[in-house]
């Protein structure tokens, strides 16, 4: 690359570069759970040489590593629960020290009491996470995610839903949130940072007892909410 000594060739090999990050930080780490059940995720692909991985101060020092990750705090507000769930469920950072085990719990610890629905929530949630070889990845670009939430609301098809079901058939206060927002992203590339937004939408599938917290019973499919 010797012939790339023109300040203008520089600029647009930094650009390049910057692009095929960005492109990084922004794949989908696999595919997504449905609420009938999730196949299995799909490994993210490795970057194409070890130029790709970046050389930088930030990379190299330990993880900051803190005691646990924040709690979703029982309530029985379903919207407000809805969108604590739903918050929870894309907030991760590679640098904190946690493994993805880590971010599952959070969710999982307001799941349904009966266990009958875990097995199930806990595969959907992974599927909404990176894969193990795609943390390790992601971790050398120190890369965080975050949702910002635009809108949530019952959707018309669960209302259709609700009429066709038999007593006893859902548990006491089920109910539905759509939740539209953007996926933030952010990273590093040789010190300078790169962000990206993706917008995204699910569904969270929730109960809300009249005289308890609520809990999460399922999610949908990654950009195939219920309308």
């Amino acid at each position: 690359m010797k012939h790339l000594t023109a300040p203008r060739s520089r600029r647009t090999l930094v650009a390049l570069i910057a692009v095929a990050v960005m492109a990084f930080l922004v794949v989908a780490v696999g595919t997504y759970g449905l609420i009938t059940g999730s196949p299995e995720p799909e490994d993210s692909p490795e970057p194409n040489s070890s130029k790709a991985v970046p050389n930088t101060e930030e990379s190299r020092r330990p993880a900051t590593t803190v005691s646990r990750l924040p709690k979703i705090l029982p309530i029985r507000d379903a919207e407000t629960f809805a969108g604590s769930v739903a918050t929870a469920l894309f907030t991760w950072d590679t640098g904190r020290g946690f493994v993805l085990l880590d971010y599952t719990g959070v969710i999982l610890d307001v799941a349904d009491p009966t266990g009958i629905e875990q097995p199930g929530l806990a595969a959907d949630i992974a599927a909404y996470l990176p894969t193990p070889n795609a943390w390790v990845q992601l971790r050398q670009y120190a890369t965080t995610q975050r949702l910002e939430i635009t809108s949530m609301y019952v959707p018309d098809a669960w209302s259709e839903a609700l009429s066709q079901t038999r007593p006893g058939q859902l548990p006491e206060g089920a109910t539905a949130y759509t939740i539209e927002g953007i996926r933030h992203r952010a990273g590093t590339w040789n010190g300078d940072p790169i962000t990206a937004q993706q917008a995204v939408a699910l569904t969270v599938f929730i109960a809300c007892p009249t005289d308890d917290s609520c809990y999460v019973l399922r999610l949908s499919e990654l950009n195939n909410p219920l309308r």
